[in-house]
């Protein structure tokens, strides 16, 4: 018992540690390049709504049912990561503007969430969709331009690795079926565009630019 505790601690710890500099890596290499080469604007969108609506949803869900703040404690970090990333795609993709559309798009979309348990049920669903969405956008475009660009590496890396350990503690300690399926769900897809990135990074394949 006290050995599944350490590991339950080491797990959440590690994973709030990780998420505190998860999107670093990222930011770094596009305020380096300045450019968003194997960047998609369109999967840094749906990245940053899904967190946003996934946090909002997720701490609802688990203070309804009264689970422990240590399994959700990294999501208002991740998402002050995002909006930074965000911010900068829009600069050097020369779309700033639309920084005032999205920023109503989450207010309004906050206040239309309500406490009702069909709602936070749909809604815990609808993110992991957006969420997934999101993966498959960037996969979309390293298959595009075959160039892993300006993606990082490591930050996929770091996804993946707190995806997994989030696995272990829903497993240990809600059991939660939504929330598992999402955690298994998002670890395959990160793992799917970690090794993407690594293929192209090591085939050095040309890239083929966007319209």
């Amino acid at each position: 018992m006290m050995q599944s505790d350490t590991l339950l601690h080491v797990a959440n710890v590690s994973t709030l540690l990780v998420c505190m500099v998860l999107k670093f890596p990222q930011i770094f290499v596009l305020l380096r390049a300045k450019s968003t080469t194997g960047l998609s604007i369109k999967s840094l969108v749906l990245e940053l709504i899904g967190p946003l609506l996934w946090y909002i949803v997720f701490v609802t869900y688990q203070m309804y049912y009264d689970y422990p703040p240590p399994t959700y404690l990294e999501y208002p970090i991740l998402i002050a990561q995002d909006v930074v990333l965000l911010l900068l795609i829009l600069l050097y993709g020369g779309r700033l503007q639309d920084s005032l559309l999205y920023s109503v798009v989450f207010v309004v979309g906050w206040r239309l969430l309500t406490v009702e348990k069909w709602i936070i049920d749909f809604a815990m669903n609808l993110c992991t969709f957006i969420s997934a969405a999101s993966k498959f956008a960037q996969l979309q475009c390293l298959w595009r331009s075959k160039d892993a660009g300006q993606v990082s590496a490591l930050t996929w890396a770091l996804a993946t690795y707190t995806c997994m350990t989030r696995i272990y503690t829903t497993v240990v300690t809600t059991g939660d079926m939504q929330v598992l399926v999402r955690f298994i769900a998002m670890t395959l897809l990160n793992l799917w565009v970690l090794l993407s990135v690594l293929y192209y990074r090591r085939h050095g394949c040309s890239p083929i630019k966007e319209d």
